[in-house]
Parts: C-alpha cells; sequence; structure tokens
C-alpha cells in the first residue's frame, strides 16, 4: 500500500500527518506501507516513521550518482536520507517533464544500484484506451523501459499500473479492467522471464483509489496492491485503504473514517 504525495505538505505538515496516521495503522505489521513525500519532506517523514513498519520512498531520481545537475536527486542521496523506495516513470513525469522509456529503464536501474526499489508506473492515455491501443502502449512500456534489467533486477522491482485517465480525475478503471491490464503486463514479465519471475512480480494499481473502491480493486487476484495518490495525503482515507480487508472498522477498532 503506497501513498504518493506528489507536491503536497510541508515538513511540518508531514509530521502532523504521522502523529495521527501511525496510530491507526499500528496493527498494519502484515503489510508494506510506503509513502512518498517530496524531497523536502524525507528526513522529517524517515524520523517520524522511525518507530514504525512504515518506509519511505522518493518520488522522482537521476540516473548518476553525482555531477553537475542542478535540481536532481540520485538514489545515493535518498538511501543516505533513509529511502528505501522510489517512484519511476510516473505518468506526471512523463506528461510535464519529457520521462521516456529510455530514461525510466536508466532509472530503475539507478535505484537499483543504490540499493532501493523502484515503482516503475505504466498506463495508457484516454485517447489510447478508446483507440484500442492500451496493450500495445504497455508493451512498449515493459520492452522499453523495463525489459533491459536482468533478471536478477527485475527480481527487484514493483510495477504499477497506473491508467492516466484515472489519474486525480476521480475516475478508477473497474477492478476487471484492472486486472486485465495486470494479466497482461505478467504475460509480458512471463515472456520475458519466465513463470517464476512472472509469478513473484508485484503490480500495483493506481488511480484515484480511495476507500470506497479499495475492497472491489483488491478482490481481484491479479492486483498486488495500490498506488495511492489525493487518498493518501489525509491520515483517515489511507488508514481506511491500508485496512481495507476490515471496511470502515480497519485496523484499529477505535477508527471511523468519515
Amino acid at each position: 500500500m503506497a501513498g504518493n504525495w506528489k507536491m503536497y505538505k510541508t515538513p511540518a505538515e508531514t509530521v502532523a500527518f504521522f502523529e495521527q496516521f501511525l496510530p491507526l495503522v499500528a496493527g498494519a505489521d502484515h503489510r508494506r506501507i510506503v509513502i512518498c513525500p517530496p524531497f523536502v519532506n524525507l528526513a522529517a517523514a524517515v524520523q517520524a516513521s522511525a518507530q514504525s513498519a512504515v518506509e519511505i520512498g522518493g518520488q522522482d531520481l537521476y540516473w548518476e550518482r553525482e555531477g553537475a545537475y542542478t535540481g536532481e536527486v540520485s538514489g545515493e542521496m535518498l538511501a543516505a536520507v533513509g529511502c528505501r523506495w522510489v517512484i519511476v516513470g510516473h505518468s506526471e513525469r512523463r506528461q510535464y517533464f519529457g520521462e521516456t522509456d529510455a530514461s525510466v529503464l536508466k532509472k530503475t536501474a539507478a535505484a537499483l544500484r543504490a540499493g532501493l526499489t523502484p515503482i516503475v508506473c505504466v498506463g495508457e492515455r484516454l485517447e489510447e484506451r478508446e483507440a484500442g491501443r492500451t496493450e500495445q502502449v504497455l508493451a512498449r512500456q515493459f520492452a522499453g523501459g523495463v525489459a533491459g534489467l536482468s533478471a536478477e533486477e527485475f527480481a527487484r522491482i514493483v510495477i504499477a499500473y497506473e491508467p492516466v485517465w484515472a489519474i486525480g480525475t476521480g475516475k478508477t478503471a473497474t477492478p476487471q479492467i484492472a486486472a486485465e491490464a495486470h494479466a497482461f503486463l505478467r504475460a509480458q514479465a512471463r515472456a520475458r522471464y519466465g513463470e517464476t519471475a512472472a509469478a513473484g512480480l508485484r503490480i500495483l494499481y493506481g488511480g484515484s483509489v480511495k476507500p470506497s473502491n479499495i475492497q472491489g480493486l483488491m478482490a481481484e487476484e491479479e492486483i498486488d496492491g495500490v498506488l495511492v495518490g489525493g487518498a493518501s495525503l489525509e491520515p483517515a482515507s489511507f488508514a481506511a485503504i491500508v485496512g481495507w480487508e476490515n471496511g470502515d472498522s480497519i485496523l484499529n477498532p477505535q477508527f471511523r473514517p468519515a
């Protein structure tokens, strides 16, 4: 269960979030919880989550270890501050900042080099889905952004299927649509890396995930978890997503989401 905070919250707001969130998920030791704040909040997030099972990740990285790359952050820097994860190739990075499949592959390899677990994002735009090109797009993104990894490297990544038309729009792919895309991505993994690697691959769904739809999504066998945007900004809503198995009561019986 991963949360992508995008460009929201200050360090003080980050601390306040964890003060409210951690008691709500104190019984969630059976699953991985990852929160990816903006770079300036990473130190505060690492410190605030230090005595919990919550892990911290970056939202992006550059593929070089260091150098004259103003404004960039390396995987080694993320690891040094306490990150264990990093998002790579998010659709907003592709749309607004020129991210390509080739740069996704280089960033993924750099994340692995630094000991981070990359969450590699793929997904089609609305016009591509309406044109019946979803599988074509996913195959291209997998081939260009993932398939260049060695088998050992591939075993250490997570893939997130994020249909661009469902990100921040309030539209959510139906559980069946998401599961079909996940199955296609797993088939790509099977063809490239074999059955064992495909079975071990974790594929997350991202795109307007919220407490009201998490149970339906997670009921699909192909969906291994979620990458949550806006709903991860509020402690109550993200806690309800983390504790989806128990419905509104989540893990803490004292908690009732609004």
